[in-house]
């Protein structure tokens, strides 16, 4: 693999330098929308970014549970990141005030 900037997770599938930086950037688009939703504000570059992937896990587990399912592409996966993002931020707060 001379000149190729990949690497194989432990699922089979090829994680390249591109799809890293397109997952980070969904991760980072979706948690500041979700920052500005929730809180009114970003919460910070690598908070965002943290904030936007485990949304995104979050809401890629929970949504198709309730039967919802967002449309494909970058849109798509910015939405559902946000959404879950959102989900995430609202718990987390509510278990800042318990």
């Amino acid at each position: 693999m001379h000149g190729s900037h990949s690497a194989t997770t432990s699922w089979g599938s090829v994680l390249t330098i591109e799809s890293l930086l397109i997952f980070l950037l969904v991760g980072a688009i979706a948690g500041w929308l979700a920052g500005l939703v929730v809180k009114g504000r970003g919460l910070g570059l690598i908070g965002n970014i943290v904030i936007g992937i485990l949304g995104a896990f979050i809401a890629g587990w929970l949504l198709p549970q309730l039967g919802i399912y967002i449309g494909g592409g970058l849109i798509g996966a910015i939405l559902n990141a946000m959404i879950g993002a959102i989900i995430l931020l609202v718990i987390v707060m509510a278990l800042r005030r318990a």
